[in-house]
């Protein structure tokens, strides 16, 4: 089961970073600006972060593992017409609808994980499907790069159908039902309107604030990075900038192991020591300009988030309770909208003239989220989470 919904985490958040290397393609074949080209990526974020807020209602109603078998067969059907339009205009349209379906996995996921695993072994499994997560965001660009090159962007869009609709096979044969937690005769605007009443939860709008500024974080990073790294310091090309990228998938790989941690320390203990990583690591980046102490600090950093993003899921689902679907979904919708502000806030940042004072108030953003969670004591939560367990 983990290594079903860790692989789905994988192809399905990959969806959202294949037009990255996109851009200058599109723009030189459809003749638009690259600014016109990044439209395809935005409106992707803009269904997918919509589609967060709606799907833990519809699961709550229907059940985690439908809604994730729907969303994945739609997902491939949407990505194979991506595969045979040849006008911008329909990929506009088309990849906002494929963000929509991509929503119905990831807040899903989650809330499927804290109702199915049990208390000592759900940080580890949230853990692995946060993985794929995070390593989508490289593997999803690299993926994208070769095929378009080889075979053109047509064939990437098809053959991501076909990954997509091989895995819906996998999770219809082989994930587990789970409970439907409401009656059929449930509104869906019913639970949703629960949204207010999680929002008034202190904890949980603390743990809001953690969600913002962790991806955030995390995408304003390798936005800097790159353009560090390109810059007269460095002098990398573009593939050898993506080989350092490609070193944080070692950082990432610690994500799994943060329910062991979790056991020991507790896991506010350790989304605090997470981001405690995170903040040194990337305050750091900008003093070094050697290049192997820079990738040192930066695997600093992404371990940080790799070890912050499972406890902090686990957290909202322990302190969301009977409505964690709910919390779940306003936790993913929160964590996507800081990737749409990432860039905006990266480049306001690099206006500085300096990438020292960049990688600081970077780091100040990330210290938001650390205070937030030293705010985040125990409350009733032990009690709630054995009550979810039985």
């Amino acid at each position: 089961m983990t290594i079903i919904l860790c692989w789905s985490g994988l192809v399905v958040m990959s969806s959202l970073y294949v037009t990255v290397p996109l851009i200058p393609v599109f723009a030189d074949q459809f003749g638009i600006t690259p600014t016109q080209a990044s439209g395809a990526g935005s409106i992707f974020s803009l269904g997918f972060a919509v589609g967060c807020l709606m799907y833990g209602a519809i699961s709550d109603k229907y059940g985690c593992k439908r809604v994730i078998l729907i969303g994945m067969l739609i997902l491939s059907f949407v990505s194979f017409m991506l595969g045979l339009v040849h006008s911008f205009a329909w990929i506009i349209v088309l990849r906002g609808i494929q963000g929509a379906a991509a929503a119905t996995f990831s807040p899903v996921a989650l809330a499927y994980a804290v109702e199915m695993y049990p208390a000592n072994r759900r940080v580890t499994a949230i853990g692995f499907i946060s993985t794929g997560f995070l390593v989508a965001g490289i593997v999803g660009q690299i993926i994208s790069s070769i095929i378009s090159q080889q075979y053109g962007w047509s064939t990437l869009f098809v053959l991501l159908a076909v990954v997509y609709l091989i895995t819906s096979l996998v999770v219809w044969l082989l994930l587990p039902g789970d409970e439907i937690k409401r009656g059929k005769d449930t509104s869906i605007w019913e639970s949703l309107l629960q949204i207010g009443t999680v929002l008034k939860q202190p904890k949980l709008r603390l743990s809001y604030v953690v969600a913002l500024v962790l991806l955030m974080s995390f995408v304003s990073m390798y936005s800097v990075l790159g353009s560090y790294l390109s810059g007269p310091e460095f002098g990398l090309s573009a593939q050898q900038i993506l080989y350092v990228r490609a070193a944080g998938i070692l950082g990432m790989l610690v994500s799994p192991f943060a329910g062991k941690l979790t056991q020991r320390l507790g896991v506010r203990s350790v989304l605090r020591l997470g981001l405690t990583m995170a903040v040194v690591g990337l305050a750091c980046m900008g003093f070094f300009t050697n290049l192997s102490l820079l990738i040192l600090m930066s695997l600093l950093f992404v371990t940080g988030i790799a070890v912050s993003v499972p406890s902090l899921v686990a957290l909202v689902g322990e302190l969301g309770g009977k409505s964690r679907g709910i919390a779940v979904s306003v936790y993913t919708f929160i964590l996507f909208a800081g990737t749409s502000i990432a860039p905006i806030l990266s480049i306001q940042f690099m206006r500085s003239g300096s990438y020292l004072l960049t990688f600081l108030m970077l780091a100040f953003v990330l210290v938001i989220g650390l205070t937030a969670a030293c705010f985040i004591g125990k409350g009733t939560t032990e009690a709630t989470q054995e009550r979810i367990t039985s």
